[in-house]
């Protein structure tokens, strides 16, 4: 630990160093950034079948799922509040650790001798970039783009690289020193991302690009990029948890910005202690079970990773069959109990388990979500503003009252099918003579839809697994990346170390056969060490300014990172349906990312896009989920590779509006408790954090939260990510999504032709254009009109239907 401590810190007593003088001369800006590291590559963090490479990631954005499953959330809670990065080659001749690693602690070593010991400030060959030159960065600023915005482009990219290593570590291998190691070293992280983003050289020299005569010559991207940075006092940030602070304080007081400053550093740690408390919660429940009959109902896919998880706690004799078998919280988990366990006992169990997951103990969110929210509006009054979401709001396409708007209507229109689910609910589990049937609570929907729907379309998710093995659902999303954007995606194992042995690599290549992109792939569930959720990474952004000599851009790199269900004995991973979308989701997300033609690095893939914007991509290729062509192209049956029957996927059609209202619904809860606790909830006022979910429940929840409700002590997207006040943005993109998939319904989906134009105009519109255009401005571009929520709620079924104010 002390050696990470070291590594990390000396980063940061460097760049802040950086900022300060006036003296740093090229040469050991130069030596900072090129200097061999030590052999990381051979630490327990990693596993790599190259022997020179170094590697995980995630940049400033993460997205994670939303929290839509009908249990209580498919994609478990996300943490966004790191920024992920790169891991790339090391030079071929590094020093040797202990050297590094005695340099770097000595408290009176020279500068430049802690410049030549951090292993993180080297220069590395995958993908390669130039070294930063950033001479004399804040003092001597001069409000031209090579003068300023290069050279603050490669400083902002170097520093993410080194904090990107060791949070994306944390999130997908998580351990005692790495989470210690992080917490010691966070304030001086902090203490540099304030100190850049208050930094009034470079935002006046960003003011003076703004209202030079050379401003009308820039492209459109570089414009957004200086009204941008000049409107969130330039907001460039590592962290996903500082992005959400759209004001940095610049125009504050001395004794206001410290206030400020201090506010910042605290949610920081607050938010990092948020994320452990659910992580452990979340490993900490394990259930025990010996007798068979408790198992009854669940299928011989749960029962093995069941048997398998026994193993692994020391059970060696455990089987599927027989037993033992040990039940956890995580997703793989917890949902095949919810979704089959004919055991209500059971299922009560783990469904209060999971709803009260970190709120007892030590290991209670309740008092952190209390000063979370207590600071957040803090932090928006200092800076003029009436609460947190107004902040939220000023880098998205919505505003407070537009967000609130939308909500009330798309709730309009799920509240009356949403209880009809739930008398439909009642009816047939009556019919099939449950003792519950006229008081289902909240541990029997889940089980009873899932018999329902077996009834109505005859479809059982866990029957359709063995059409969905990974390895053909990844080559029918390829073989559709193909036919809509016209690029080659290709097994690269071994050109890049991963960090388990169970991650790919992958090369993306254009129509001319050349490389335009990369991305990992971290499938399947690790309880010990990996958090929950999906989510999608930046590892580098595509970039002309960090391209390496001989060549005119920088590639972008990426990770996507699922949590499904691994593979079980001789069986490659079966996944569920959702499963499936999940995969087309982040894949979604990857591709705005890969797909840019941006080269200005600040606006490219998915930096500087509005956050209510992102989900588009990623929603959109979900539906594709649906379309004949691409699902029997991925359902294939592993052993005897046939296609999915017809009939079935005629009923996966028709059940895609199955329950649509519940769905809704529970979204919508999400982001109206997201939205009213940062707009009119007082922390230390008459109501708790607790009471405002049960008035916003009253008119989300059909069913009314029990009285112990617990669910935000585990809610890590807005308390521990970048959705505070922001949650809406899942529906919000909905609509957009949902529109653009309809334009392939217009064109027809039938005909390839018409499919394959329509893609190109969403890879060069969408995809293409990055962060460098407003979004609204992307959209009416590739579908020619503003968005129409129209789409999606007859998608979902959803038109004709009301609910009373």
């Amino acid at each position: 630990m002390k050696r990470i401590t070291t590594i990390i810190a000396t980063t940061f007593v460097i760049a802040n160093t950086l900022m300060a003088t006036t003296t740093t001369s090229r040469a050991s800006l130069n030596l900072l950034l090129r200097r061999s590291p030590p052999k990381l590559r051979n630490s327990k963090f990693f596993s790599s079948s190259s022997s020179c490479q170094f590697r995980p990631s995630t940049l400033p954005k993460s997205y994670p799922c939303p929290i839509w499953s009908s249990s209580f959330s498919f994609c478990l809670p996300p943490r966004s509040t790191s920024t992920s990065l790169p891991f790339r080659h090391f030079s071929s001749s590094p020093p040797s650790m202990s050297s590094a690693i005695a340099a770097a602690a000595s408290s009176s070593v020279s500068d430049e001798s802690l410049l030549s010991s951090n292993p993180l400030l080297q220069d590395f060959d995958f993908p390669p970039f130039d070294s930063v030159d950033a001479e004399h960065l804040e003092n001597s600023v001069e409000p031209s783009w090579p003068k300023l915005v290069e050279p603050l482009e490669k400083l902002v990219d170097r520093l993410s690289v080194v904090w990107g290593v060791i949070n994306h570590l944390k999130a997908v291998k998580d351990t005692p020193e790495l989470r210690a190691a992080i917490e010691e070293v966070q304030p001086e992280k902090v203490k540099f991302q304030l100190r850049l983003g208050q930094s009034k050289p470079i935002y006046n020299a960003f003011k003076a690009i703004r209202e030079s005569p050379e401003w009308s010559s820039l492209s459109e991207a570089r414009q957004r990029l200086v009204e941008g940075n000049v409107l969130t006092i330039v907001l460039i940030t590592v962290s996903a948890q500082i992005k959400e602070a759209v004001l940095t304080g610049i125009a504050l007081d001395d004794e206001k910005r410290e206030e400020f400053n201090k506010i910042e550093q605290e949610l920081e740690k607050l938010s990092h202690k948020f994320s452990e408390n659910v992580l452990d919660a979340t490993k900490k429940f394990e259930k025990l079970i010996t007798d068979k009959k408790e198992m009854d109902g669940l299928p011989p896919s749960a029962l093995g990773l069941f048997a398998q998880a026994a193993v692994s706690k020391g059970h060696e004799n455990a089987t599927a069959e027989n037993g033992p078998w040990v039940i956890t919280l995580d997703a793989p988990s917890y949902l095949p109990v919810m979704q089959h366990a004919k055991n209500r006992a059971l299922r009560e169990e783990l469904y209060r388990a999971y709803l009260t997951r970190a709120s007892s103990g030590d290991l209670d969110n309740t008092a952190i979500i209390d000063q979370i929210l207590k600071l957040r509006l803090e932090k928006a009054k200092l800076l003029g503003y009436n609460n947190y979401a107004e902040v939220s709001m000023t880098m998205k396409m919505a505003t407070v009252e537009k967000a609130s708007e939308l909500l009330e209507k798309l709730r309009s229109a799920s509240w009356g099918p949403a209880v009809q689910d739930m008398e439909d609910l009642k009816s047939f589990a009556k019919s099939q003579g449950a003792e519950e049937s006229g008081s289902l609570t909240h541990w029997d929907t889940t089980f009873w839809s899932e018999r329902l729907r077996e009834s109505k379309y005859d479809i059982n998710e866990e029957e359709l697994r063995p059409y969905f093995s990974l390895p053909k659902v990844m080559d029918g999303l390829f073989s559709l990346a193909k036919t809509l954007f016209g690029v080659d995606i290709e097994p690269a194992d071994g050109v890049a170390p991963v960090w388990n042995s169970d991650v790919r690599f992958y090369r993306v290549k254009d129509s001319s056969g050349s490389p335009i992109a990369y991305f990992y792939f971290d499938p399947y569930s690790r309880p010990s060490e990996k958090r929950g959720g999906a989510w999608m990474g930046e590892v580098f952004s595509r970039s002309q300014v960090m391209a390496q000599k001989g060549t005119s851009v920088r590639l972008p790199v990426a990770h996507m990172v699922c949590n499904q269900t691994p593979p079980v004995g001789d069986k490659p991973s079966l996944m569920t349906f959702r499963e499936v979308e999940t995969v087309f989701h982040e894949f979604g997300h990857a591709l705005q990312h890969m797909l840019t033609k941006q080269d200005e690095g600040l606006v490219a893939g998915i930096r500087n896009v509005e956050w209510d914007a992102v989900e588009l991509p990623s929603q959109f290729m979900e539906n594709w989920c649906y379309h004949r062509d691409t699902l029997m192209s991925i359902a294939k049956h592993y052993q005897t590779g046939e296609t999915l029957p017809e009939e079935i996927y005629k009923k996966l059609l028709a059940a895609r509006t199955f329950r649509a209202g519940s769905f809704s619904l529970r979204q919508l809860k999400f982001a109206s408790l997201d939205l009213e606790l940062h707009t009119n909830y007082v922390p230390g006022g008459p109501e708790s954090i607790y009471d405002v979910d049960q008035r916003v429940s009253v008119k989300t929840q059909v069913i009314p939260p029990l009285p112990e409700d617990r669910f935000l002590c585990g809610f890590s997207h807005i308390f521990a990510g970048g959705y505070a006040a922001g949650y809406y943005s899942y529906k919000w993109a909905e609509v957009l999504s949902a529109d653009a998939f309809s334009a392939f319904e217009d064109a027809g989906l039938d005909d390839m032709k018409a499919v394959q134009e329509t893609g190109q105009r969403f890879r060069n519109t969408v995809l293409a254009l990055g962060g460098g255009k407003a979004p609204l401005k992307v959209f009416v571009e590739f579908r020619g009109r503003e968005p129409s929520p129209e789409p999606l709620l007859r998608h979902n079924g959803l038109l004709a239907a009301s609910a009373p104010a």
